[in-house]
């Protein structure tokens, strides 16, 4: 009984620190948006994608192979994606393996606990798989969309600035599915972890958090990546809302 309890209480803990990290990450992601790395990332692919198409028969191979590299790297993620999917279904099937495990778990060593264990394992890398595929599909959209002279297709400067918005919004849109693709291959670890008891699976959470932390936290200053020299008057939230296409590119940044 009491090696039941420790999946009731340690279990709901390493998830519920989880999602609240997660929590936390998208209220600095939409309120605070320079203090965050993928914050900072998002304004400079919106300023990457007005430059590529201010002259587009010069930067439109450019474009095209950058977003080809992004494609690529997704398309990885999702073919491991249903890899490991397939790995756990033949281990869920496979009964005579679920005993060898359940032998040096410490905690509930039932059958149906374990199969929830794979359960949510298979279900974590068919979500990573999901992801990635929204990423490839918002991706080769905007390799398409990347290479619109708009310039000489309208002379109406508002027109322009809405449709160089649009192409930085579809982007925008497979970075992010791409890095909760990368999120679920993360989330997935602690999961894993849980085969072996709850104790390695609300541990596991921490230290991926603390990575975590590292890896979403913008130490230094993201204002030079936009062209901002007074903090006190800068509106984050007014940048997350796409005010700043009207930066001028070419508006010297200063120290």
């Amino acid at each position: 009984m009491e090696k039941k309890i420790l999946d009731v209480v340690l279990v709901p803990t390493g998830l519920v620190i989880m999602i609240a990290y997660h929590l936390w990450l998208l209220y600095q992601i939409v309120k605070h948006p320079t203090k965050t790395v993928i914050g900072v990332n998002s304004i400079n692919r919106r300023l990457w994608v007005q430059a590529m198409m201010e002259d587009v028969s010069k930067n439109g191979v450019l474009a095209v192979q950058s977003l080809r590299n992004n494609i690529m790297a997704s398309t990885l993620l999702a073919s491991t994606a249903i890899m490991l999917s397939s790995l756990i279904a033949v281990l869920m099937s496979s009964r005579n393996e679920e005993r060898g495990v359940v032998a040096v778990v410490f905690g509930d060593r039932t059958e149906l606990v374990l199969s929830i264990k794979f359960f949510a394992i298979l279900v974590c890398f068919l979500l990573a798989f999901l992801l990635n595929v929204q990423s490839i599909r918002y991706y080769s959209h905007a390799s398409i969309l990347i290479n619109v002279p708009f310039k000489k297709l309208s002379s109406n400067l508002r027109q322009q600035k809405l449709t160089a918005e649009y192409v930085a919004n579809t982007v925008n849109r497979g970075s992010y599915f791409w890095s909760l693709g990368l999120r679920a291959f993360y989330f997935s670890f602690p999961l894993f972890m849980w085969i072996f008891g709850p104790i390695p699976m609300v541990l596991s959470c921490f230290a991926l958090v603390f990575l975590l932390y590292f890896l979403d936290a913008a130490f230094e200053c993201g204002w030079a990546t936009i062209g901002v020299d007074d903090h006190d008057d800068f509106d984050e939230g007014e940048v997350h809302k796409q005010h700043y296409v009207d930066i001028e590119l070419e508006e010297p940044i200063k120290n």
